[in-house]
């Protein structure tokens, strides 16, 4: 049984490797000397701009609030989440120099000499953003309106999981229609959209499924969150087969009832005064764009006239 499964790994990293090599070789990724780390071509952006405005007219009857967020938050924000507790292994601090001419001057030398210098930097008061809605929540600490609110955020997250997965990438972009109010408009909110978003990336000749899923919380503890959120349903993925029979599906997009999980942080209250709850629907904007190249093919000019049509390519 364990060859078997051996076997199936590595037959599974085979194939995420050779997708890798055909994104890289067509030219829609460029590769870096990082994992995880691409830059993306003419073509890929054009793929990513109609999915964007796509998004964006099949979430207009919401009437969200647009709003956009740099890559980077404060880190006292950060430190009023979980975040570092329960994700240490992928968050990202920033750190720079802010010490005086000698350190410099050693800086320098240990550089000089092909030794690490990065022991002369401090961390500073900015965390890179691993979710793009967490700079939201610091933003409505107080009572919401009457019915909650909506927002439509996007914006670049970092993640370090360096991988030859190229749906993995350690910096990639977000679109998110996030909701904040009561707990039963949260749920309705959830589930209403899930559905929505499920026919939509079905429209764009992908095999989505929805299925329930956690989040990769780290360490003993999170084992425990990992438990509560499968067995009470809160984050549902939306998924594609990319590697036949060898991978059940990989998440392009999710829809997530966060609960109090960051309105009590930020201390976030319905109009009547209660402990808000969050809901999301969250897009992965690279990945959807990966696994329609994986369905269609590398050439976008050749997809189903369908496909095409709604992304207007």
């Amino acid at each position: 049984m364990t060859d078997v499964l051996n076997d199936r790994t590595t037959a599974l990293d085979d194939a995420r490797f050779a997708f890798r090599e055909e994104l890289l070789s067509s030219g829609q990724l460029i590769g870096t000397s990082v994992p995880g780390i691409y830059g993306r071509s003419g073509s890929f952006e054009q793929v990513i701009a109609g999915l964007d405005r796509v998004l964006g007219e099949t979430f207009s009857s919401l009437g969200a609030t647009v709003l956009r967020f740099p890559p980077v938050y404060p880190r006292a924000d950060f430190e009023r989440t979980d975040y570092i507790a329960s994700f240490p292994d992928l968050s990202g601090v920033v750190s720079s120099f802010e010490r005086g001419d000698r350190e410099h001057r050693e800086l320098l030398a240990a550089r000089e000499e092909g030794e690490p210098w990065d022991g002369w930097l401090d961390p500073t008061d900015v965390v890179l953003t691993p979710a793009i809605c967490h700079p939201l929540y610091a933003t409505l600490e107080g009572r919401l309106p009457e019915g909650g609110a909506v927002y439509d955020l996007s914006g670049f997250g970092f993640r370090h999981e360096p991988s030859i997965d190229p749906l993995r990438m350690q910096s990639f972009r977000m679109r998110e229609f996030v909701f904040v109010g009561t707990p039963d408009a949260a749920q309705l909110y959830r589930d209403t959209w899930l559905d929505t978003s499920v026919a939509l990336l079905a429209s764009l000749g992908l095999a989505v499924d929805a299925v329930p899923a956690n989040d990769p919380f780290f360490g003993r503890a999170g084992k425990m969150l990992v438990s509560a959120q499968l067995r009470e349903n809160l984050k549902v993925e939306i998924t594609v087969p990319l590697y036949a029979d060898l991978h059940e599906g990989t998440a392009i997009a999710s829809a997530n009832c966060q609960r109090d999980h960051l309105t009590a942080a930020f201390d976030i209250q319905t109009a009547d005064g209660e402990t808000a709850h969050g809901a999301c629907v969250a897009f992965g904007m690279e990945r959807t764009v990966l696994a329609l190249l994986r369905t269609h093919g590398m050439d976008t000019e050749s997809w189903p006239v369908a496909v095409r049509a709604i992304l207007g390519l």
